[in-house]
């Protein structure tokens, strides 16, 4: 019998889209019963129930607050939201008990499901030892076991974790409890969707037409199946979507694979829980061996380009002249690399006509604080060939087909070639080799195709799939499966140059967010439509800070908010329509590595943002501070632990006496932000932007790839992604990526007609 063919491509219209379900969660094991009741009973006081003390009963399930305390809590939203919530619906809000939803249970379960095994003991260890009265006497002062605790005793451990001056096991603990809880609870609660005025759907939904990829199926078999080709892609994203492009238009065959799935607009956006499952590697996140970073990546078929943020901007000239003097490569200061990026902005719509650019409210904050302050702003090109896009929703894919992402543009061009298959569901596990050709050659791929479901899904029981073995012969190989997963399959296919995986690059980010009297429609706009480039230069060297917005898809930003308290978190999310979120985007100067797991295999990540590169960013939060307050924000949070929020007085707004970012109680703020720093990996990084794990390098000693994608030592493979980038690129990588595939496609185009 054939496996299941894909859900239907027809074009959909209706009130939302239809995402995936998600599957049934993983196996709980790896935690014991009591190990599951510490963490839950600490999960339980980061987002707690809050109900008055006439009501309450237990003190282990819920925080009591006086029936006058909730009186001003009522006040307090009237007078700081547009639109605030009724009393009863604001007591329902407070009361929400996220531990006693399943959804909410099963989201913590596939995040811990999917963390490396050496993270999950680590964790378990602190849990047991939270579990005894030695435990729990050492890290908490109290011998009482955690999990015996009344609710308002856990959460004071909390803050006592948070606000420790020493650096160790207690910051780290906080850090990694008060993540996972704000962040599941933002994806799985409907009250903070209805209170918090969080739309899932975007106004006036339609979905766009869909791709038909008639994507490869293979029946069951013992043998493994057998495909040729010209040339084989591992990856489609940004650099395999434009190597698919450029190869087949040049007449060769191509095939695409990718472990990821097409999901067509009719299921986009997705909910933020499916979206974290199903679109990005690791449930949504991957955190960095010692929790210093926590890095987000597309893994979906067209890979980052489906669920970046459209910001088409171009390999600045200070970072083209480092790498043509400092690494040798002087083909990024000529012509020809102008028109690659060129060409793939022009192929995209990129820049079209910024005139029809919707900024949303903290991209139009940016410019115009930017403008007040003298410092330099510009619109960001956006990859919508012109169309207004006015969608915040994008993280979780674009519904609307606008978006010029891989899905969308380069792998139907390639498609409407007829030289172009594809397949996905395929895990590749090696690059192939030739045999008795003397230098090492690639062959092409090996790897494991797993099916869709019955229903043509992605989440039904794995017994419902044909899984078969995959050969893949090619002439060519260009591995694209980004700067994570690249190195990787470098790796299993027994290379050992020691730059394969190092030179990591992150562009770390810090937050800035605020809150401002007029609803700010956080969904609504472009997500980055701005940048300040004032401090992108700041040790002379081109490494310093972009002020750009950030995504408002609830848990990517608000769990980034500084948790001081259950009810002050739950305050700080009641304002969510209120919010503007910012990042401190670093040109990072130092660097990481990426390594495949012992046990899994998947990607783990060593990276440290060094004292340099932090120092930058701590830089970038005090000017976006700057920009909030004088376009008028009321209260200014820099995401940093210690740091309280920045309220402005109501007199510091009036006009007679605005002295600007001299304001003194302003200033004074600023020097706390100073003073309590951003050393990681205690400060929250995050990023969104891997580059430089296999470095292309004038020499075999320097780097990964030659000057044109080769890989050193052997022929016919090739590396086409951000992976090759020989440092941070300094912008938002897309651009710089699919030009350099550009050039390194057209270069194996050439070979082959050779």
């Amino acid at each position: 019998m054939s496996p299941p063919a894909p859900p239907s491509t027809a074009l959909a219209t209706g009130t939302g889209p239809s995402p995936p379900e998600l599957p049934p969660p993983p196996a709980s094991d790896f935690f014991s019963e009591t190990q599951w009741t510490v963490l839950m009973a600490l999960l339980d006081a980061v987002v707690p129930s809050i109900t008055t003390a006439s009501i309450a009963q237990d003190e282990k399930t819920k925080t009591r607050i006086r029936e006058e305390r909730f009186d001003d809590v009522v006040k307090y939203a009237r007078k700081t939201m547009a639109d605030p919530p009724s009393a009863d619906n604001l007591r329902a809000f407070l009361e929400d008990r996220p531990c006693s939803d399943p959804a909410f249970i099963y989201k913590v379960r596939r995040t811990l499901g999917t963390a490396s095994e050496s993270s999950r003991k680590q964790l378990g260890a602190a849990l047991t030892a939270l579990s005894t009265r030695a435990g729990s006497l050492l890290l908490t002062g109290h011998a009482t076991p955690v999990q015996d605790q009344p609710l308002h005793v856990r959460e004071t451990i909390l803050q006592n974790w948070a606000a420790t001056r020493w650096f160790g096991t207690p910051r780290l603990l906080f850090k990694a409890f008060a993540m996972l809880g704000t962040s599941a609870w933002l994806q799985t609660s409907p009250l903070f969707r209805q209170v918090g005025g969080f739309d899932e759907v975007p106004p006036n939904w339609k979905a766009g037409p869909a791709e038909d990829f008639e994507f490869l199926q293979f029946p069951s078999g013992q043998s493994e199946a057998v495909l040729e080709t010209d040339v084989v892609i591992v990856g489609s994203g940004c650099g395999g979507g434009v190597c698919a492009k450029v190869l087949a238009e040049a007449g060769h065959r191509v095939v695409v694979v990718d472990k990821g799935h097409y999901f067509p607009p009719s299921q986009l956006p997705m909910p933020q829980d499916q979206g974290a499952h199903y679109m990005f590697e690791n449930n949504g996140v991957i955190a960095s061996s010692d929790s210093a970073v926590n890095v987000i990546a597309g893994s979906c078929w067209g890979g980052g380009g489906s669920v970046n943020w459209s910001v088409c901007l171009q390999t600045q000239g200070f970072v083209r002249r480092e790498w043509a003097e400092e690494h040798g490569l002087p083909f990024f200061e000529t012509n020809e690399f102008q028109e690659c990026l060129d060409r793939v902005c022009g192929f995209m719509g990129a820049g079209e006509s910024d005139n029809s650019i919707q900024h949303s409210h903290r991209s139009q904050v940016l410019l115009d604080g930017s403008r007040k302050l003298g410092w330099h702003a510009k619109v960001c090109p956006q990859n919508t060939r012109g169309k207004e896009h006015p969608c915040g929703h994008c993280h979780l894919g674009c519904g609307s087909a606008e978006k010029q992402g891989p899905a969308v543009s380069w792998l139907p061009a390639a498609a409407k070639t007829g030289r172009a298959k594809f397949v996905e569901g395929f895990s590749v596990d090696k690059v192939t080799w030739r045999e008795n050709s003397g230098k090492k050659r690639a062959a092409g791929i090996v790897g494991t195709w797993t099916s869709r479901d019955a229903n043509g899904g992605v989440s039904g029981p794995d017994e419902e799939r044909t899984t078969r073995r995959v050969r893949i012969k090619a002439k060519k190989v260009i591995v694209s499966a980004g700067s994570l997963n690249s190195p990787l399959v470098l790796l299993r296919s027994g290379l050992t140059n020691r730059h394969i995986g190092r030179n990591l690059h992150l562009h770390p980010v810090n937050f800035v967010g605020a809150y401002y009297e007029e609803d700010t429609k956080p969904m609504e706009g472009g997500i980055i439509t701005s940048v300040c480039t004032t401090l992108e230069d700041l040790d002379g060297k081109g490494h310093g800070v972009k002020l750009e917005a950030m995504c408002m898809v609830p848990y990517l930003f608000v769990s980034q908010l500084p948790w001081r308290g259950g009810l002050d978190f739950k305050l700080q999310s009641l304002r969510y329509r209120h919010l503007d979120g910012f990042i401190a985007l670093t040109r990072d100067r130092d660097t990481g590595r990426v390594y495949p797991d012992p046990v899994t295999g998947r990607p783990c990540i060593d990276y440290y943002t060094s004292q340099f590169d932090a120092a930058h960013a701590l830089e970038g939060v005090i000017a976006i501070a700057k920009i909030c307050y004088v376009t008028g924000a009321t209260e200014i949070h820099a995401c940093l632990p210690g740091v309280e929020p920045f309220v402005r007085e109501s007199s510091s707004s009036d006009k007679k006496e605005d002295l600007g970012v001299r304001d003194p109680a302003f200033m004074e703020w600023l020097d706390k932000v100073r003073a309590a720093g951003n050393k990681a990996p205690y400060a929250p990084f995050s990023s969104a932007h891997q580059m430089g794990s296999c470095r292309m390098s004038s020499h075999p000693g320097g780097g990964v790839v030659d000057p044109k994608g080769k890989v050193w030592g052997v022929e016919d493979l090739y590396v086409a992604d951000a992976s090759v980038m020989p440092s941070a690129s300094g912008v938002n990588p897309m651009v710089t990526n699919m030009a350099i595939s550009d050039w390194i496609a057209r270069g194996i185009a050439a070979e082959l007609k050779a």
